[in-house]
C-alpha cells in the first residue's frame, strides 16, 4: 500500500493543487490528510491562494482516496462542505504489519505500542523522532515554519520518505 501523507493546507487552493499534483505523481493509493484543511486559524497568516471553497472542491474529486483526521482549525461547518469525514481526532491504518496511528497532533498522545508509528501535523515542522514509538510529522503544505520547506511523506514497503512539494527527497526512515 502506498500512502501520500500531508498536513496543514489551511485553505490554500494554490498549495492544495500542488499537493494533489504531487499525490498523482507519487501514484499513491490513499491520500492521508492530518487536519487543518480549510481555515487558516487566528495565529496563522493567510496563506497564498487562500480559497477554502476551492480547496473543498479540489479535494472532493479525491474523496474516495482520502483518509483525514480533524485538526484544531477544522470545525463542523468544514464537514458540511467536505465530502469525506474529518470528524475523528485519531485514525489507524494497518499496512505491511505496521500500525500507523494518525492525529493532527494537538491532542494528547494515546497509549501507543513501541512498534507503532505515530504521524501528526500541527507544528508545521517536519519531524522524525523515536520515543518508544516512531513519531513523524510531514510539516505543512502551505505554511511551513522554522525554515522548513513545504512537504509531505510517502509511505511504501515499510519506508517513510520525506519530500518537498516539488518531489525532492530529503529524509527517509525504514521500520
Amino acid at each position: 500500500m502506498k500512502l501520500f501523507i500531508a498536513s496543514d493546507l489551511h485553505g490554500s487552493a494554490k498549495y492544495c493543487r500542488m499537493m494533489l499534483e504531487a499525490a498523482e505523481r507519487e501514484r499513491a493509493g490513499k491520500i492521508v490528510l492530518l487536519g487543518d484543511i480549510l481555515y487558516h486559524g487566528p495565529r496563522n497568516p493567510l496563506p497564498d491562494g487562500y480559497a477554502p471553497a476551492e480547496v473543498a472542491e479540489l479535494l472532493g474529486a479525491y474523496k474516495d482516496r482520502i483518509v483525514c483526521v480533524r485538526g484544531n482549525c477544522d470545525c463542523e461547518v468544514d464537514q458540511m462542505v467536505l465530502p469525506f469525514p474529518i470528524t475523528a481526532d485519531y485514525a489507524l491504518i494497518c499496512a505491511d504489519g505496521i500500525d500507523i496511528y494518525l492525529s493532527h497532533g494537538h491532542r494528547e498522545v494515546p497509549p501507543m505500542p513501541e512498534s507503532a508509528v505515530y504521524i501528526t501535523g500541527h507544528t508545521h515542522v517536519p519531524l522524525i523522532e523515536k520515543q518508544g514509538y516512531l513519531h513523524l510529522n510531514p510539516g505543512s503544505v502551505s505554511l511551513p515554519k522554522e525554515a522548513s520547506e513545504r512537504g509531505y511523506i510517502v509511505y511504501e514497503n515499510r519506508t517513510f520518505t520525506f519530500k518537498t512539494l516539488d518531489g525532492r527527497e530529503y529524509k527517509q526512515v525504514t521500520v
